[in-house]
């Protein structure tokens, strides 16, 4: 496994993350069961794989009919989050968009500006910030130029002419055409559509980042398949205009993402492993209760896959499931004690810093 993954406990005899509670003599057997029924239940609550796939679909089949009414070179939505990986009803959590500019691109230093269509606005990548985030300098102007760009646009004083995050996002929250804006409290844009329907926008620039793709794909790993991998690179990446909490230039500092490749990953889990990430959201959210989103959905998916990825595909069968669960329940536990948890496509990133997570609260054991 790639440095500065997640180390998982594994029974030389059983391949499951051992635990006495777990693995008594008369238990043992009575916990497989229990997982099995738990299985069959949460198929039949709308959690198997037939629906999830229709899911999936749909929304695909809705991006489709969505984007192919928009004008040439206009910016254009994908669904994002826990509603692409069929995972949550329709009204059971937000919407998550990206709302990805297509006339401007980010590329990492070495890329060939000459393979770039004349019209496309170019920004080279400035690293020289916390792992997995950077800054946007103009390296070429476009033919077209998007308003929320030409106002989010920053001189440094020194010759430079930077995107500036904090002032994109200023610009895009005015966009009027997405619904009723409800209560900013982060990156995401949120609205509210009919008076019913949450969504959140975050609006996205399309990434060159060959190198960092190219350490993803290349490290050892037992999930996914070489044929996934290669699909998440074809995905490619992203930057969204979120700058790490704790610096003192965050409004001028921009994430890399990899929303589409995640989804993918996502949709290429099991059906038992998309039950276990299921069940460990709706354990942290309704017993956890995480005060102020320290624990977010996102560090429970890094939790899955890296779990995932340390492990053979065949140990996650149907009545493993609740060994698997307490296995991530405990990587959970850790990440709170230490405040710590690699990015699963970026492991010098760490998802925990500058959560904001209080020191009284933590996870039973």
């Amino acid at each position: 496994m790639a440095e500065g993954g997640i180390e998982h406990s594994v029974s030389d005899t059983e391949g499951v993350p051992r635990n006495s509670s777990l693995h008594s003599d008369h238990s043992g057997n009575y916990v497989e069961k229990t997982s099995v029924e738990v299985c069959y239940i949460m198929t039949h609550l709308g959690y198997g794989e037939e629906i999830r796939r229709r899911r999936i679909l749909k929304h695909r089949e809705k991006d489709s009919i969505r984007n192919a009414r928009r004008v040439t070179n206009r910016p254009y939505m994908i669904t994002a989050g826990s509603k692409a990986e069929g995972l949550s009803f329709f009204y059971e959590s937000d919407h998550d968009f990206l709302f990805i500019l297509n006339v401007v691109l980010c590329v990492e230093v070495g890329v060939d500006l000459h393979t770039i269509p004349d019209d496309i606005e170019v920004y080279r990548m400035n690293t020289r910030v916390y792992p997995g985030h950077c800054r946007m300098l103009l390296e070429r102007q476009g033919s077209t130029r998007l308003d929320v760009i030409q106002k989010a646009l920053y001189d440094d004083g020194k010759g430079h002419t930077m995107l500036s995050s904090g002032l994109f996002v200023d610009e895009f929250a005015k966009t009027k055409s997405l619904g009723v804006l409800r209560e900013l409290a982060g990156p995401p844009v949120p609205r509210t559509i009919n008076g019913r329907i949450n969504m959140d926008y975050v609006s996205a620039i399309p990434c060159q980042c060959p190198s960092i793709m190219q350490r993803w794909a290349e490290r050892p790993r037992n999930w996914p398949t070489p044929d996934v991998v290669r699909k998440v690179v074809s995905l490619g990446s992203f930057v969204t205009p979120v700058g790490f909490k704790e610096s003192e230039y965050k409004f001028l500092e921009w994430r890399i993402c990899f929303n589409t490749g995640e989804t993918e990953l996502v949709n290429n889990l099991s059906t038992t492993q998309a039950k276990l990430y299921v069940l460990l959201k709706m354990i942290v959210k309704d017993r956890l209760n995480p005060k102020k989103k320290e624990v977010t959905s996102y560090v429970l998916k890094n939790i899955i896959l890296w779990q995932a990825e340390s492990n053979s595909p065949t140990l996650f069968q149907e009545n493993k499931l609740f060994h698997w669960l307490h296995d991530a329940m405990r990587t959970l536990k850790t990440a709170i004690a230490f405040t710590q948890l690699p990015y699963y496509m970026i492991p010098d990133r760490n998802l925990m810093a500058a959560c904001g997570l209080q020191d009284e609260q933590g996870v039973n054991g």
